[in-house]
């Protein structure tokens, strides 16, 4: 049996406010190409198929098309389970229909886990493997928020509560041990060992955290063993959990942040003889745009952006440009745009790094990003600091701050 594992589309994604339909256009026809050029019996789609909950109707158009040409394909039965960039109305609002297509939707997680429970057939009504579809799992799917919980509370009740989820799932699925077909689960979420796409730049990374600071964070050994494979969304990069290797992360197709334009994206493909894993092979996706980021003196920008290769590209490259300056100059940005002139360049972000701290009022505020270059989270924390509140108490009053933006999202 082979399985392409997937996730992290992010369809409708906007890289500092410009589109990437054509992108995702690209990845989808691939992906398809792919199925059918490894026999794939099974797609998995491991959560945040949509940048945010609430898609444009070019979006879900290009979702739908694809799962058209899906059924055009050798792929029988298709998983596809929300993340924390989805709203789960959305995804199952035509979840009865799909299914008459053998596209199963789990939106959100069901309070009856018998519903998350999906046997996968072949065309002879073989069974083939068993899934336990696993999304997001959100705060108040796993816990009951108590009045007067610390942070280290509410911390721990949520790791019990995600645990807890996957243990009752593995007790359901026991039985089919003796059936000798593989069993796996899907999950959206951070495994300790993980790495996000920008470790040493947290502020730079392109996950949208799931829970503040290690709130749900749980370990690859803290998966029941029943679990033959368990394929993970969230995390942009490609990787396994811990060295395991029947836990891992797809990554994300296309690079959603200029922390990522060094990352290879794939997609997996697992080879199973009834219920061994024997390979995952991962499928690199090609490099339809490509992201690059320069840093350093006028100077030596202006060699390193003369030296770049710009050519044989299918579309114009994205730059990331840091300019290091010894005091502020009113006119870098023209500059910098001068350094493209005529080139397959365009420039999405540019910074003045100042190594002179003396700067008045006004050039300071040139430094800082634009506000909707912020997350929520960092609008609030930005908040936070400036009414010179207790640093000690931000983990809770950001959870709580999270709770709400997560009821106002999906309100």
């Amino acid at each position: 049996m082979r399985i392409l594992h997937t996730a992290d589309w992010h369809i409708g994604h906007r890289l500092h406010d410009n589109e990437r339909y054509d992108e995702h256009q690209l990845f989808l026809d691939w992906l398809l190409t792919v199925i059918e050029t490894y026999e794939i019996d099974l797609l998995i789609v491991a959560g945040d198929i949509f940048d945010n909950g609430y898609p444009s109707h070019e979006s879900q158009s290009q979702y739908y098309q694809f799962l058209r040409g899906l059924a055009q394909t050798n792929c029988r039965n298709t998983i596809i389970v929300g993340g924390n960039h989805d709203y789960p109305g959305t995804l199952n609002a035509p979840r009865d229909i799909l299914e008459l297509l053998n596209i199963k939707v789990i939106g959100k997680a069901f309070r009856e886990l018998k519903y998350q429970i999906i046997p996968i057939h072949d065309s002879q009504k073989k069974l083939q493997a068993v899934v336990c579809a696993v999304p997001y799992l959100r705060d108040k799917d796993i816990r009951q928020a108590i009045v007067g919980e610390s942070y280290e509370q509410i911390e721990e009740r949520i790791k019990e509560g995600i645990i807890k989820h996957y243990q009752q799932l593995a007790e359901e699925v026991t039985s089919f041990r003796s059936t000798n077909v593989p069993i796996i689960a899907t999950g959206h979420l951070f495994a300790l060992g993980g790495e996000p796409s920008a470790p040493s730049e947290m502020r730079e990374c392109s996950e949208k955290p799931i829970h503040i600071g290690t709130l749900g964070n749980i370990s690859a050994a803290d998966f029941p063993t029943v679990f033959d494979y368990i394929a993970l969304g969230h995390l942009h990069r490609p990787q396994r959990v811990n060295q395991q290797d029947h836990i891992r992360y797809s990554g994300s197709p296309l690079p959603l942040s200029f922390s990522e334009f060094t990352d290879k994206k794939t997609v997996l493909v697992l080879e199973f003889t009834d219920n061994k894993l024997m390979e995952v092979v991962p499928v690199e996706v090609p490099q339809w745009r490509r992201l690059v980021r320069f840093r350093g003196t006028f100077e030596k920008l202006e060699k390193d952006i003369k030296d770049f290769d710009d050519s044989g590209q299918l579309m114009r490259v994205w730059a990331e440009i840091k300019v290091e300056l010894d005091y502020y100059e009113p006119n870098i940005v023209q500059k910098l745009h001068d350094l493209i002139k005529d080139r397959n360049i365009d420039i999405l972000k540019h910074q003045a790094i100042y190594t002179h701290t003396h700067l008045s009022l006004d050039e300071q505020i040139g430094l800082e990003k634009a506000l909707y270059e912020l997350s929520p989270e960092e609008i609030f924390e930005k908040k936070c600091e400036s009414e010179s509140l207790d640093p000690e108490k931000y983990p809770e009053m950001l959870q709580a701050f999270r709770e709400l933006l997560e009821d106002e999202d999906h309100s």
